[in-house]
């Protein structure tokens, strides 16, 4: 788990604002977007998701991430898990635990196509919550592995996290000589804290 110090005082940095506060720095670290805009931006993010995640032949998916002991497979699957967490937390109060975040796919989730029938099935799951959930406040602390942190500040979280990651699926993509069928686009980015860099 990341961790900001100074001295002998420490804050775990997995929630930017913790890490503005302890630095005591101006910047405005609340959402951008409301949370219908990051709920209309999402379902948008996780139908790139789906698109993508088809494009990507299967004999790649046992290859391993530049620098981190993750295959593709996991990868793809894991844009989808971070969704399937999230409502989990909202379906249940249960606090969002790392495990369930990083949980790997089935070990019969094999292909790429299986892995993007389950994510036709979280945009499912996704868009039927965001209808249930209009205009209900987000303003409130949720219960999280990494501490506090209001709704809003979650499901911004969890809709820039996938994004990163549709970054990365588009470069893996490229790496293998096929052209990304309508990637994320810098519109799509627009008022989300990602990183500039896709692997950064």
């Amino acid at each position: 788990m990341p961790v900001v110090s100074r001295g002998d005082e420490y804050v775990f940095a997995q929630v930017i604002k913790d890490v503005v506060d302890f630095l005591e720095l101006p910047d405005d670290t609340a959402p951008t977007l409301s949370p219908d805009q990051l709920k209309a931006r999402y379902d948008q993010i996780l139908e790139t998701a789906i698109r993508l995640v088809g494009q990507m032949p299967d004999e790649h998916l046992v290859k391993e991430l530049p620098n981190r002991p993750r295959s593709w497979r996991v990868l793809l699957h894991h844009i989808f898990q971070i969704p399937t967490a999230f409502l989990d937390m909202e379906d249940t109060g249960v606090a969002l635990s790392y495990e369930n975040m990083v949980a790997p796919p089935p070990e019969d989730m094999t292909t790429s196509t299986a892995i993007a029938n389950f994510g036709q099935s979280v945009r499912a799951r996704f868009n039927d919550w965001a209808a249930k959930t209009a205009g209900e406040d987000f303003s409130g602390q949720v219960p999280t592995y990494f501490g506090g942190t209001t709704r809003h500040e979650m499901l911004e979280r969890t809709v820039w996290h996938s994004t990163q990651h549709v970054r990365q699926l588009a470069a893996l993509l490229e790496e293998v000589g096929i052209t990304p069928d309508r990637p994320v686009t810098s519109a799509d980015t627009e008022g989300l804290p990602v990183p500039n860099g896709v692997w950064g």
